[in-house]
């Protein structure tokens, strides 16, 4: 089996697709869509975005340093292709998605009912890119929906299958291959 050479450019997919919170901090709230998104730190908890500059969104972000990152199902795949192709200088996408907003507890940013994880965060860094500034943040508080809890209080983010992007397309996930040091464990 050969290899095809390409251009370089980004090929590490699949990526989570997420939709992003932000705010003006007096009232104007707007969505849109992230594919460029990443864990960056444990401790401190710390997360990034990558937002093109001419996004509507950018201007909030940069004007407040908050935001809150919502992870995404099968049930909100349709609103989140919405907001990333629609832009919230036009419509609200909060109320023709009948997305439900729930005030952050600390930022000043409100976050999606429907999203099993909503990750609410404070910008400690702007860098830019290229075509996109990544916008680097702390993670100042998370909020994950009750559904996916076990008796033993442990999160199973797994049973909400989470949306992935690849290439233009949107997957959900949720079939376990294995765990973290499956392929050294010792067989019983």
């Amino acid at each position: 089996m050969g290899k095809v050479d390409f251009k370089p450019g980004n090929m590490l997919y699949p990526l989570p697709a997420v939709l992003i919170s932000t705010s003006d901090g007096e009232g104007c709230d707007n969505l849109f869509t992230v594919a460029w998104t990443g864990t960056v730190c444990t401790n401190p908890p710390m997360v990034s975005i990558s937002v093109r500059p001419e996004r509507y969104s950018y201007e909030l972000l940069k004007k407040t340093g908050e935001f809150v990152i919502n992870l995404t199902t099968k049930d909100l795949v349709y609103a989140t292709d919405y907001c990333g192709v629609v832009s919230g200088r036009d419509v609200d996408k909060w109320e023709k998605m009948h997305l439900t907003k729930v005030p952050g507890t600390q930022v000043n940013v409100p976050y999606i009912k429907e999203s099993p994880v909503n990750i609410e965060c404070r910008v400690r860094k702007v860098e830019a890119l290229g075509s996109h500034d990544m916008f680097l943040a702390d993670v100042v508080a998370v909020h994950c929906d009750e559904t996916y809890m076990d008796e033993q209080e442990k999160f199973h983010l797994d049973k909400a299958n989470p949306l992935v992007y690849s290439h233009g397309f949107y997957y959900e996930t949720g079939k376990q291959l294995g765990k973290f040091g499956f392929s050294i464990q010792k067989k019983k």
